[in-house]
């Protein structure tokens, strides 16, 4: 038989696609014919949007012609892979390591701290006012969404600090207290071991020298996905993915079009916006092997990147990355 499969997108994207559709078409089932990411709007008042993909697929003869729908329009493949775009059926597995000779990448800090240890600006001026010693323990900390609009949040990282200084401010020792107390109230048996160091992270990734971060997501409508440097002493969340060791160069190759490409084609999605991975995307792309003029000149042009944005010292990544307003220097 010929059937079709109405799905969320997620079926196309990321891991998923080894996982489903390796052991399908190792069974003789191809794809017929695919209807790429369309919004599905529900029929209740609150408006749901699913998005979704229709996938013709069988083990029945090829038929005379394949075909990939995008919106109102489509092309005739010779074969539809698991993306659904037409080409031959690879799959881009998981991978603990990156593929190439590069830096590793994580994720940020994941404090699971009932949100104590985190402030608005001027909660954290209101709260300094009132505890003047904790001033020095305050850092900027950005996740995807303070990075790209270049608003951070501030946050109260007391695992440095002493016992004998801690005890000497009293608002900090609160802070401690609920984060403790928090811990122990979660059904999760490794939160509740966690309380045992309520000043420290569940996971605590603080480079000591300059940083590359990469937002976890990132809008479809921007060309590029907004990437940039970090100093040590901002701490990032679990919601960008940080490369400690990383040079101008790696900046270079991961901002290029090519990266934006790969990015787009195998990545998965949040609704249909870029979820940047370690596992999937950072770690299976192929870095080329350039020699040292060729690395010059990326590094010259990754410079150039920078260079074009402090130009801009007003705009956030969201005003610089938009198609609509993008600088020409950029």
């Amino acid at each position: 038989i010929r059937t079709a499969l109405v799905s969320t997108n997620s079926v196309s994207q990321g891991e998923s696609v080894a996982n489903l559709w390796k052991p399908l078409f190792a069974d003789g089932v191809h794809i017929d014919f695919a209807y790429r990411t369309f919004r599905w709007d529900s029929e209740a008042k609150s408006k749901a949007h699913v998005h979704c993909v229709i996938i013709g697929f069988s083990t029945a003869v090829n038929p005379a012609e394949r075909r990939i729908y995008s919106g109102e329009r489509y092309q005739v493949a010779k074969n539809i892979n698991g993306y659904l775009l037409d080409g031959d059926n690879v799959f881009i597995e998981s991978r603990n390591k990156p593929l190439c000779n590069v830096p590793e990448i994580g994720i940020g800090n994941k404090p699971i701290d009932g949100g104590f240890y985190l402030f608005e600006k001027e909660e954290m001026e209101d709260f300094i006012k009132k505890e003047p010693a904790s001033k020095k323990y305050f850092r900027p900390w950005y996740g995807a969404r303070e990075f790209i609009n270049r608003k951070p949040r501030y946050c109260l990282w007391l695992g440095d600090c002493s016992p004998f200084e801690l005890r000497t401010m009293p608002m900090c020792l609160e802070r401690v207290k609920a984060v403790k107390e928090y811990r122990l109230n979660s059904p999760s048996a490794g939160t509740v071991k966690l309380a045992d160091k309520p000043t420290r992270f569940h996971v605590e990734n603080m480079p000591k020298d300059c940083y590359i971060v990469i937002p976890e997501a990132s809008s479809e409508k921007r060309r590029y996905i907004p990437i940039g440097f970090m100093t040590p002493d901002i701490l990032c969340s679990n919601l960008v993915k940080i490369i400690p060791n990383a040079s101008l160069y790696h900046f270079g190759i991961l901002t290029s079009n090519i990266h934006m490409a790969w990015v787009r084609a195998v990545c998965g999605r949040l609704k249909s916006d870029y979820r940047y991975s370690k596992d999937v995307v950072y770690n299976n792309f192929p870095w080329p092997t350039p020699t040292e003029q060729q690395k010059a000149k990326i590094e010259q042009t990754a410079q150039a990147i920078l260079d074009a944005r402090a130009l801009y010292p007003d705009c956030s990544l969201a005003d610089l990355y938009d198609e609509l307003t993008m600088p020409p220097e950029l």
